[in-house]
């Protein structure tokens, strides 16, 4: 078995009672399934009058001679039968037993496909929910390497495409090569000669085969990458559709998502037309052998005679009974062929390494006591730029310290490292004491409360949005938190108030209510450390004040870290912090850094701010 495989396997423990049903049943349907081809044979027996008489009951004399037994005893029987009945009952008594067989044949491939889908689909839930912890779990430099459209394929696609891989491989490896194998014993039983040539077609048939299907596994890993590329296009496309449409850029996304389209049908074709090979190809190869059984045994019957119309017809008709089952099984080695390259993209994600993880004696961090410290702390999100450089800071309890400078100074990597998005390269970042390594990621963020410069809200009512962090906040506690963050009024006036559904992103709303919910969102949530990173610079001058002030009266008796673009927002800060290429330039309140007639003086000139 394929090793991928057996790794995807392990999501099927949980549903192995109806692994081994649909086991019992295949084995069923192919036993009832060779029955019913060997019961024609009575029938035939009877139409052609075929039965030579045998006075007495045969006795049975080992294996070498169970031809002759089972042909001696079908003949007595029959007779007796005709005796006592006659020839036309004897004939509905065959002809119902078959029908019988094909009844319990048919019955016994329901149930196992009734199992097989509680395991089919037990396994697609499972490897979903799977995979997306880990995309809610991986840290975001992991997505600064992969699109987000390749992460959907993989969750969608290729999982489907392993489901019904697993599907193609259990009839593989039971209810195919059983049908094949119960057909072959009663064909040895019928004729050990004719059986030779189904034996030398076998392996011709499988070694041909698999020489077509050697490639499928590449061809359908470009299939899937395709996929994650053209998905990865849409999502841009729909997350950025306003500017695609400013800049009349419409042609230019259009290409970009025909030609990946084009590529991806290109290598689609070649893995369905290659798999599309299967079929025919074993028919053909089958219909070979079975012209040749054909001239082989009609020889026996007519010119040796030394077999019976009615087994031969019997023998023909099992040995065409392979051909349905061979066919199936050509075309699930293929779909495993093509299911290996997706469970391949799927382990790779199950198996990357999460780089931000609890350590092993990571403490609970319970409240925050006196101060937030960053010590030496250096960091790059790639080798080549060093964003920070042995930085320190120290934020007492209780005070608002303010982080400027220009763009690339470093700001929102501060955020990043004390909310522990990223880890840093050197030094330590602690909280009374504590590194934030040695804390549990929970009780960590637990303490934070943030509000960035892009409102990250969802598709939900506006109270699920403001609950993230708080799911079991009453009515009377969204209020409160709505009131501080100034967005009581515009709630109020919504269609169903706290209920109203906001729309994909918020669409529904302005960017000043969107912020102003961000705010109550993270009140409602009441850590004791707030991080707003650049909470107001993408407002206009009316929605500023609202927001400013819903910031202002969060941010009493909180310890604050302000990122700012907007000089005038951090006026009232304790310490205001001034970065040049991830290092302190200045540090200081806004009169004594203006009384420094340095750089953050020149800064709030160009904002002409006096």
């Amino acid at each position: 078995m394929n090793p991928y495989f057996k790794k995807i396997l392990r999501f099927a423990e949980p549903y192995k009672k109806y692994a081994y049903l649909n086991i019992f049943f295949n084995i069923l349907y192919a036993l009832f399934g060779t029955l019913s081809f060997v019961a024609l044979i009575p029938v035939l027996n009877v139409i052609f009058k075929d039965q030579h008489e045998v006075i007495k009951k045969p006795v049975y004399d080992g294996l070498f001679s169970i031809k002759e037994y089972l042909e001696n005893s079908l003949n007595y029987h029959v007779l007796n039968l005709i005796d006592k009945y006659g020839d036309f009952k004897v004939l509905m008594i065959m002809v119902s037993i078959i029908i019988f067989m094909f009844m319990l044949k048919n019955l016994s491939n329901y149930l196992a496909m009734y199992n097989i889908t509680f395991l089919r689909n037990g396994i697609l839930k499972d490897l979903r929910d799977t995979l997306y912890e880990k995309v809610i779990r991986f840290p975001l430099s992991f997505y600064s390497e992969k699109t987000k459209g390749d992460t959907i394929a993989r969750l969608t696609s290729d999982v489907e495409e392993v489901r019904n891989s697993v599907l193609s491989m259990l009839e593989m490896i039971v209810r195919e090569p059983l049908t094949i194998l119960f057909s072959l014993i009663a064909m040895v039983v019928l004729s050990a000669k004719l059986t030779l040539f189904v034996f030398v077609f076998i392996p011709v048939a499988g070694f041909l085969i698999s020489r077509i299907g050697k490639s499928l596994k590449k061809s359908s890993l470009k299939v899937q990458k395709e996929q994650g590329i053209f998905l990865s296009i849409l999502e841009e496309t729909m997350g950025g559709l306003r500017i695609v449409k400013a800049f009349n850029a419409e042609g230019v996304f259009k290409e970009k998502f025909e030609d990946s389209t084009t590529r991806y049908t290109n290598y689609a074709n070649k893995v369905l037309n290659r798999q599309n090979l299967a079929s025919p190809l074993s028919e053909l190869l089958g219909i070979v052998v079975i012209a040749i059984l054909l001239v082989y045994g009609g020889y026996l019957v007519f010119v040796d005679q030394t077999m019976e119309a009615s087994f031969f017809i019997g023998y023909i008709s099992l040995a065409y009974n392979i051909l349905t089952p061979a066919k199936a099984f050509s075309k699930a080695s293929y779909s495993l062929k093509r299911g290996d390259g997706a469970a391949q993209r799927i382990l790779e994600f199950l198996e990357t390494e999460n780089t931000l993880t609890d350590a092993p004696n990571a403490v609970e961090k319970q409240g925050f006591d006196s101060t937030i410290t960053l010590k030496d702390i250096s960091f790059s999100y790639n080798e080549e730029v060093t964003v920070l450089k042995n930085f320190n800071l120290t934020i007492p309890k209780g005070k608002t310290v303010a982080l400027v400078g220009q763009s690339g100074s470093g700001k929102s990597t501060i955020a990043n490292l004390v909310t522990r998005f990223y880890d840093v390269d050197k030094g330590s970042i602690a909280i009374d004491g504590v590194d934030v390594r040695d804390m549990t990621l929970a009780s960590l963020r637990s303490l934070q409360g943030m509000v960035s410069q892009d409102s990250i809200l969802f598709n939900d009512t506006v109270a699920n949005n403001l609950k993230l962090g708080k799911p079991n906040a009453t009515e009377e506690e969204l209020i409160a938190a709505a009131k501080i963050a100034n967005a009581y009024n515009f709630i109020s006036e919504l269609p169903d108030g706290f209920n109203t559904n906001i729309g994909d992103g918020g669409g529904k709303l302005s960017g000043g209510q969107k912020q102003r919910l961000s705010i109550a969102r993270a009140v409602l949530k009441n850590p004791p450390i707030m991080i707003l990173d650049e909470a107001t610079s993408a407002l206009d001058t009316e929605s500023e004040k609202l927001v400013q002030d819903a910031l202002e009266k969060m941010m009493l008796n909180r310890t604050s870290i302000v990122i700012a673009h907007r000089l005038s927002t951090i006026q009232n800060a304790d310490v205001i912090v001034v970065m040049q290429k991830g290092e302190i330039i200045e540090q200081g309140s806004h009169k004594e850094l203006i009384a420094l007639n340095g750089h953050y003086k020149k800064l709030v000139e160009m904002q002409s701010f006096t």
